[in-house]
């Protein structure tokens, strides 16, 4: 006698129910992606394109035992989000700070391999539903789904937190209502469920990177001051604490009526379709109106004539001054004291220079990251810092010719 279809999918299944907790380890999971990546590129002086590599392999010898697996494993699929999660942030990183791609550029582009992943998985396998993943084609569509969102989150929340000037706390409470009014049109507009789920899911990426920017920056960058290190550790002993929780209480299984979802959230094609473009335009909308809105105002404080950044950077020029004479006289703690204000400064001018000459400013940009990680180190080696400061004082002074 063949085995009840409920009950095979039951065993296959190899993601969890979408509880509470599933939102909460969400959440949590994009903070450490966004604080732990720069932990290991910064913090410890890895770089971007070691830190990088080594997530690269982690990554992929723990998609390698997702795949392996014949049903859901919390420890196991919650570590492949977090680690998918810092290295589809590193992906964006590597290609705006490591290449110069405009963040704009990346946005369109995770956009349109996110909408086509979207539509090849929906002509494939007639779902988009999570609680239909027992299948390796499926599984293997639902990753590249995840990578994708982890990817344009990132890239989204750096072209409004940073490039446009937003902030880490607005974009946080932007992301905030989104959410909201994504999960009032659920309840109460019979937004489809699957449709709603996905726009949350990738919009928690914003939400969680500007949390975590939110804790680890310092208390003059407007942040907590908590540091990456500090808010690594708080949020992955929280993630380790609630998948604790899920594998003793086995709450997020998925149960045989629970996965057979196609049928009853799937919905009428046309009603989801007509949903999808109705979502679709309302955001790019207002992304775009935004976009226009915030570029148009930056653009009013620039002069449109001044294609360089001559001039412009004097008072950082001034700052890593400060800090070069404090560590040459071995006053390390007034050094990581410019170091803050120095990121400070920098962030705020970042959307007028930037706007300026977005080459120079990415050169500078990266010096500017060896100096904070050389200077703000556990055990800050002299030589180090003054080698760092040298670099970046040479490329302020090049460009401020």
């Amino acid at each position: 006698m063949s085995a009840n279809p409920n009950q095979t999918r039951t065993i296959l299944s190899k993601v969890p129910e979408v509880t509470i907790f599933f939102w909460i380890i969400k959440v949590l999971c994009t903070t450490v992606g966004e604080t732990f990546s720069d932990f290991l590129s910064v913090n410890l002086g890895l770089g971007l394109p070691f830190t990088t590599l080594l997530m690269g392999i982690a990554f992929v010898v723990v998609m390698y035992l997702q795949f392996r697996a014949t049903r859901y494993v919390p420890v196991l699929y919650w570590l492949a989000v977090v680690l998918i999660s810092v290295f589809g942030t590193l992906v964006t990183d590597n290609l705006t700070d490591g290449f110069g791609v405009p963040l704009e550029l990346s946005t369109i582009v995770f956009s349109i391999l996110l909408g086509l992943t979207f539509l090849f998985w929906y002509l494939s396998e007639k779902t988009l539903s999570i609680h239909s993943i027992y299948t390796v084609k499926r599984e293997a569509f639902y990753w590249l789904t995840i990578l994708f969102t982890f990817a344009l989150g990132t890239a989204v929340g750096d072209l409004y937190s940073e490039q446009l000037g937003l902030g880490y706390l607005n974009t946080g409470i932007v992301v905030v209502i989104i959410i909201g009014c994504v999960i009032l049109c659920w309840k109460f507009a019979k937004l489809n469920e699957i449709l709603a789920f996905w726009v949350a899911y990738i919009f928690t990426r914003p939400l969680g990177a500007s949390l975590g920017d939110y804790l680890s920056q310092s208390k003059v960058n407007g942040g907590v001051g908590l540091g990456a290190t500090m808010t690594s550790i708080i949020f992955l002993l929280a993630i380790l604490a609630i998948i604790l929780y899920l594998v003793i209480s086995k709450i997020d299984i998925l149960s045989g009526n629970e996965s057979v979802s196609s049928n009853r959230t799937n919905g009428n094609p046309k009603n989801v379709w007509a949903q999808t473009l109705a979502v679709l335009s309302v955001f790019l909308a207002v992304g775009i109106g935004g976009y226009v809105w915030m570029n148009q105002h930056i653009s009013s404080q620039t002069d449109s004539s001044q294609s360089t950044l001559a001039g412009e950077l004097t008072d950082f020029v001034h700052v890593e001054n400060d800090i070069l004479n404090n560590v040459d006289s071995s006053n390390l703690a007034d050094a990581k004291t410019g170091a803050d204000q120095l990121e400070h400064d920098w962030d705020d001018a970042e959307p007028k220079l930037r706007k300026i000459d977005r080459k120079t400013w990415t050169e500078i940009d990266g010096t500017i990251d060896s100096v904070l990680a050389a200077v703000r180190s556990k055990n800050p080696d002299a030589n180090k810092c003054k080698s760092a400061l040298d670099a970046s004082l040479t490329a302020l002074n090049n460009a401020n010719q």
